[in-house]
């Protein structure tokens, strides 16, 4: 038999664990470069770039579209990797509340 309330518990218990999880997200970060560690950009799990490292021989006027490119790149670099970081710390503050449901797999990344 379906257990309504056990249920109705464990979502609640889950809305606080994840409430808990994603309010630690601002601590996990990954740092990624570009241009052989020319340039490093570190973000957050909120997906905010918050700490911007650029190598002082590319700061010349004539390096201006390059330096833009290698911030570019090093950034989403940093947000690919904090991304898989999230979907896990996400997935394992609900880890055991929940039997596997089909689809929920969805709200925690890849």
């Amino acid at each position: 038999m379906f257990d309504m309330l056990g249920m109705m518990g464990k979502m609640k218990e889950m809305q606080a664990r994840m409430k808990d999880a994603q309010e630690t997200l601002p601590s996990i970060t990954e740092t990624a470069e570009a241009g052989a560690g020319l340039v490093k950009a570190t973000v957050n799990g909120r997906k905010q770039l918050v700490h911007l490292e650029i190598d002082p021989d590319l700061v010349k006027p004539e390096e201006t579209e390059m330096l833009r490119d290698l911030i570019v790149a090093a950034t989403n670099k940093a947000l690919e990797a904090v991304e898989t970081r999230v979907a896990d710390h996400l997935k394992q503050a609900t880890d055991g509340l929940l039997p596997n449901i089909p689809g929920m797999e969805g709200l925690f990344g890849k």
